[in-house]
């Protein structure tokens, strides 16, 4: 009998608790989402099949010695499947000779060797597999990740035959077929706007500084991106 009631004591509680919660404490998931519905991964609300895009981005260059290097990139791709897509680049570099230059010329009076980059264009094949969603000040952003890589035509200018001769500075241009590699996590403002940041590295070969042959160059980039889709 003790046992019988001590059961239907618990019950109770419980029965009482639940109530309690149901009608004073029920918890509110409306602010999971703006449209007050709750998606998982799997229901992608920013799909990419059969759309355009084209994001434009302010480039940092992180590789450059004697040189204040920064740029534009537009990119403009397609998506024919949710993962699959192609993109071409085009970037645009400004250089400016920066402190260490300065340094040199001015201490050791030489000019010091130099290969600048003036643009790059790339074609390649993006792939996008992973996309989300975060939660963050009860606001949910959803966002896609994708890789890509291709083709890249480099134009650089250098000054060797300047540095080899402490002459005054000029440069010759140069260009050379390389490959490209990047990485961009895109943020969804709406439907159709995007903000991003993605890292670019291109890598070609070009002639050496001491005749040494071709050496094996790297470029890599910080992107900065604002974009458009449909």
């Amino acid at each position: 009998m003790k046992k019988e009631f001590r059961t239907y004591f618990i019950w109770l509680l419980l029965c009482s608790f639940g109530v309690q919660a149901a009608e004073d404490s029920l918890y509110d998931f409306h602010w999971l989402d703006p449209d007050k519905a709750v998606y998982v991964l799997q229901n992608k609300i920013h799909k990419k099949e059969k759309t355009f895009f084209v994001d434009l981005a302010y480039v940092a260059n992180q590789t450059a010695t004697f040189q204040d290097t920064r740029g534009i990139l537009i990119n403009p791709g397609y998506f024919w499947h949710e993962e699959w897509g192609i993109e071409v680049l085009f970037l645009k570099y400004q250089n400016q000779n920066n402190a260490a230059f300065k340094n040199v010329k001015t201490v050791n009076s030489v000019v010091p060797y130099v290969r600048r980059h003036d643009q790059t264009m790339a074609l390649g094949l993006v792939w996008a597999p992973f996309y989300g969603k975060v939660n963050a000040f009860n606001e949910i952003y959803y966002f896609d990740w994708n890789l890509s890589g291709g083709l890249a035509q480099v134009t650089t200018e250098q000054n060797l035959n300047s540095a080899q001769n402490n002459l005054a500075i000029a440069y010759e241009s140069e260009s050379d077929l390389g490959l490209y590699l990047k990485t961009q996590v895109k943020f969804h403002l709406s439907q159709t706007w995007h903000l991003g940041i993605g890292y670019l590295m291109t890598m070609y070969k070009a002639p050496g500084a001491r005749g040494s042959g071709e050496n094996l160059e790297y470029n890599s980039d910080l992107l900065f991106q604002v974009g458009w889709s449909h």
